[in-house]
């Protein structure tokens, strides 16, 4: 039956070009942040001038979502969609002039690298929001599962590749080709998304203002609690338990690899979590899916902590890959919550509210690590964070029982 209606979410014409366009725009974001953060490290070898990339990208992220979830339920999310990712592409084109010689005051200026961050924040904050409820609109409710899990297969094949590829380029090749590349991918992002049928704005079924609507996201996540149990533990998880933005450091003073090493160590999760992905293609969580979702993060935060204890490159990478396996599954199921109980008037604001939880840890969690990697040292930070996202697991697996009931059968 998955099998089936796996092969009947691809025939989606719509869908299709929704999955390539995301693909190529999740590559070349990740293309960029491997070459930005060994850019900054080489610049300034201060792991907390790593932590300022992701707090660059969360305040604009964070500041907009609100407002960029209320914009989409009441204007088309697919020009919301093209104009972030325009933006994104002069934001990917400004990286390139800033590594170019063209204007010597803007080569290597972190400054300059850490404003056009802080531009894509903004982009990224509407994307947050748009993406998600965009694709619902696309395909069936009974098919949410799949899609989730083929979505999210494909965003980890780029994650797989974009790091691979970035960290190749800029070795062998310099930061100007990997920004080259970068550009290209996004104007193919933008190509795939302009495929894409127009589809009709949510009716909105109350009379609210605009401004009211704001809260509008928050409201429904607070009353309904298994979305606010499944986003709360996600967010705490990966504030706590990602060492994403200290991968430069490892790769480069403790693992002694250089820039192709940082782009693997990126890539290896993302590659347990592809493999874990294709699996759920077929085979979609659905019977206990809230007792997996308590397992997987679990899973997460221990392998999170063997990282931070190993010394071995290789093993390093393996430990990364079922990082991987262990994300792709909570992020799965999280996906398909939104997704299930959120009506279609409601999903700009939804989801905006799940990139604020989920997004907007990323980014606070690579300046979290960028803290207490400055304070405790790198790898005493990362095996603190992942004893917190073990406690974080106890805690919400005992404190919410309808989270812990949740079927999707």
């Amino acid at each position: 039956m998955a099998e089936k209606a796996y092969y009947k979410v691809l025939k989606i014409t719509d869908y299709r070009n929704f999955l390539i366009g995301r693909f190529f725009g999740v590559m070349g974001i990740q293309i960029q942040a491997v070459v930005v953060g060994w850019q900054i490290y080489e610049i300034t070898k201060d792991p907390l001038s790593l932590g300022l990339i992701g707090l660059c990208e969360i305040i604009p992220s964070f500041g907009i979502s609100l407002f960029a979830g209320a914009i989409a339920d009441r204007v088309s999310r697919k020009k919301i969609i093209l104009i972030a990712f325009t933006i994104l592409s002069f934001c990917s084109a400004s990286l390139l002039i800033c590594s170019l010689n063209m204007i010597p005051v803007l080569r290597g200026n972190t400054i300059a690298i850490y404003g056009i961050i802080f531009v894509s924040g903004l982009a990224r904050g509407f994307l947050g929001a748009s993406i998600p409820s965009f694709m619902a609109q696309l395909v069936p409710k009974e098919f949410y599962p799949n899609t989730s899990a083929l979505t999210g297969t494909a965003w980890q094949a780029a994650a797989v590749t974009g790091p691979f590829l970035g960290g190749i380029l800029f070795r062998f090749q310099g930061a100007e080709l990997a920004y080259s590349v970068d550009l290209g991918l996004m104007i193919c992002c933008l190509f795939f998304f302009s495929l894409i049928g127009s589809k009709p704005i949510p009716l909105q079924t109350n009379k609210e203002t605009f401004i009211s609507s704001l809260t509008g996201g928050f409201k429904f996540v607070f009353k309904n609690p298994v979305l606010l149990s499944a986003m709360s533990l996600d967010m705490f998880a990966v504030l706590f338990g990602g060492a994403v933005a200290l991968l430069p450091i490892f790769a480069s003073d403790i693992l002694k690899e250089g820039p192709e090493g940082l782009g693997l160590l990126r890539a290896s999760p993302s590659v347990g979590a592809a493999i874990m992905g294709l699996y759920l293609t077929y085979n979609p969580p659905r019977k206990n899916a809230g007792k997996i979702l308590l397992v997987s993060v679990a899973g997460f935060g221990l392998a999170m902590l063997l990282f931070g204890l190993s010394k071995n490159f290789y093993l390093s990478l393996v430990i990364l890959a079922f990082s991987g396996c262990f994300d792709c599954v909570s992020v799965i199921i999280r996906s398909t919550i939104v997704q299930t109980f959120t009506p279609d008037n409601m999903r700009g604001r939804v989801a905006s509210v799940s990139s604020i939880f989920i997004g907007s840890s990323n980014e606070l969690g690579a300046f979290e690590s960028g803290v207490t990697a400055k304070l405790m040292g790198v790898v005493p930070s990362v095996i603190f964070g992942a004893c917190m996202t073990l406690g974080v697991v106890v805690t919400t697996g005992t404190l919410s029982k309808s989270l812990r009931d949740l079927d999707f059968e």
